[in-house]
């Protein structure tokens, strides 16, 4: 509109005003205007009227050798700048749209540095970046808290000075990237050593290649395995030790029969040999006598669901390798019981583990099931596969039994863990197929 009403005052100017002085250069203003807003064959129309209304208000008179080529210029000129003028202003358009976006990325970015600062810095793990040659280029305050180490005094030292294992890292020249975890000893500035967690990677910049690794103190963690497996080693020494001494007791009593038998014979009265027997009988009676304390009680409140859940875990690659079908009915209502969690671990392993070794026998169809349920008094665990049942139910939990795969004492231990927390293991024969039950107490 403002460029209309400027074309008309011009025109009405040139045309009423002004009479020996042509004005048709000032119709370049309007076409500024217009450029702006007009599409390259819009602006094409406004330059051809424009051209016109030079042509017919000045006082040059019109041919076709004078006249054709002056509005040819005119129109070029008014186009000419009417289209610069609009590409200038598309392109500052899209130069301010670029800015724009620059400055929203730029605040993104900052954005992402500052969260990311903050959860380097609050982590409770040790962040560590260094370049190829092992020297430390950012550390986290976890870092420093676990090396020993007064912030910021880490930076600009070598890592492979905290962590050698790292040097086979760090110090190849290689385009291969690595990220892997691996566990690696740690040593503290003041020459402590602790066993380390290592999740690292190695990524390239500009300046060479580079190592984040991302570090936890698995030292508390390691010793509260090994005691838990101390723990367990001397609770099921304890028991195999128990079940020996019973079967050497036994023996020993058939033999100290037949002994003093033979003892009534006059011509063993002075024998060497049968006096040696006999000494060896009593000896073998005193060490199988020998009192085994009982393992102190390590029962607890325990997750069943969070064991089983581990459980599934464990034994799910053995299922699929052996192709088993293992479907899970559990109760989600379950509540605490009392147990030893390693130990229960090793009752449920024991019985899933014999159950997987039938069932890779079977040709097809093999089928494993594990029921979880909450019987008020008790709360009972079955697992059930359809491998064909126990031949001699009988003898299932008796130590030393023949036909064992290994000792025999796998069912034998399973259920004295069970006994030992206040739970119970039994069998319950199926057609076709084997049941075993764990119960176990719940917490009230």
């Amino acid at each position: 509109m403002w460029a209309a009403g400027l074309i008309a005052l011009i025109a009405v100017v040139d045309w009423r005003v002004v009479e020996d002085v042509p004005l048709g250069f000032l119709y370049l203003l309007p076409m500024l205007i217009l450029g702006r807003v007009l599409k390259p064959w819009q602006t094409a129309i406004a330059a051809a009227l424009c051209t016109c209304l030079s042509e017919e208000f000045d006082w040059y008179a019109w041919n076709m050798r004078t006249g054709l080529p002056r509005d040819f210029l005119y129109f070029m000129a008014f186009f000419s700048i009417g289209v610069f003028f609009g590409e200038m202003n598309r392109n500052r358009q899209i130069i301010l749209q670029q800015l724009y976006e620059i400055e929203q990325q730029r605040d993104a970015r900052r954005d992402a540095e500052e969260q990311l600062t903050v959860l380097i810095e609050s982590s409770p793990a040790a962040i560590i970046t260094a370049d190829a040659d092992g020297t430390v280029l950012m550390a986290n305050e976890a870092a420093h808290r676990m090396l020993g180490v007064k912030a910021p005094l880490l930076l600009g030292r070598s890592i492979h000075r905290y962590f050698s294992s790292l040097a086979n890292v760090s110090g190849r020249e290689t385009s291969r990237l690595y990220r892997t975890v691996m566990q690696s000893r740690g040593e503290r500035e003041d020459g402590e050593g602790f066993l380390a967690e290592i999740c690292f990677s190695t990524y390239q910049t500009a300046s060479g290649s580079r190592l984040a690794a991302m570090i936890l103190d698995s030292s508390e963690e390691f010793r509260t395995r090994e005691e838990s497996s101390l723990h367990q080693m001397l609770a099921g020494s304890r028991i195999a030790v128990g079940a020996v001494s019973h079967e050497i007791r036994n023996v020993c009593g058939a033999i100290a029969v037949v002994h003093r038998n033979l003892s009534r014979d006059p011509r063993l009265a002075h024998d060497k040999d049968f006096e040696a027997l006999g000494n060896l009988v009593v000896a073998l009676e005193r060490i199988a006598a020998v009192d085994l304390r009982p393992y102190p009680d390590q029962a607890m409140e325990v997750d069943l669901l969070a064991v089983l859940d581990d459980l599934r875990i464990v034994i799910a690659p053995s299922l699929q390798d052996k192709g088993i079908r293992c479907t899970w009915n559990l109760d989600p209502e379950l509540p605490l019981v009392w147990a030893d969690g390693t130990n229960l671990m090793q009752v449920f392993l024991n019985l899933t583990t014999n159950s997987i070794r039938t069932l890779a026998e079977k040709a097809s169809d093999r089928s494993l099931t594990i029921w979880a349920k909450n019987g008020g008094q008790r709360v009972s665990v079955e697992i059930v596969d359809n491998g064909g049942g126990v031949a001699r139910p009988a003898d299932l939990f008796h130590p030393f039994q023949t036909g064992a795969q290994n000792t025999g004492l796998g069912l034998y231990l399973a259920r004295a863990f069970a006994r030992s927390f206040g739970g119970d293991l039994r069998y319950i024969p199926l057609p076709g197929s084997a049941c075993f039950v764990v119960e176990l107490a719940p917490v009230r």
